[in-house]
């Protein structure tokens, strides 16, 4: 299992986001992974089984999604930066979306 997992919940429509791009990254930008959400809003595997700690990156790109369900939205993308502390942890990173906002949170 990939040590970063994400979700991506449409909060507008109360179901997943399926199609949503996504890059994990280190803190120098340098692309690790990237992916897709599938129907369930889950991204299936996402970058390697172990990360050291460290800062990360997750970029959603909300524009994409947004377009391909014909709706306008207020922000392009989404970045979310995190410190990955301890390298025995699973980290997931959920992102709750709407066209005019956006909320994450440390998940399990």
């Amino acid at each position: 299992m990939s040590h970063v997992t994400t979700h991506v919940l449409d909060a507008a429509l109360g179901r997943p986001a399926a199609g949503v791009p996504v890059v994990l990254s280190d803190a120098d930008g340098v692309g690790l992974a990237t992916g897709r959400t599938d129907e369930d809003g889950r991204v299936g595997d996402l970058g390697p089984d172990a990360l050291d700690a460290g800062a990360y990156r997750l970029v959603f790109d909300t524009a994409a999604y947004f377009a391909a369900t014909d709706r306008a939205s207020f922000y392009p993308r989404v970045t979310i930066d995190f410190d990955l502390a301890d390298e025995a942890a699973h980290y997931h990173v959920p992102l709750l979306l709407s066209p005019f906002a956006y909320s994450t949170y440390r998940g399990s």
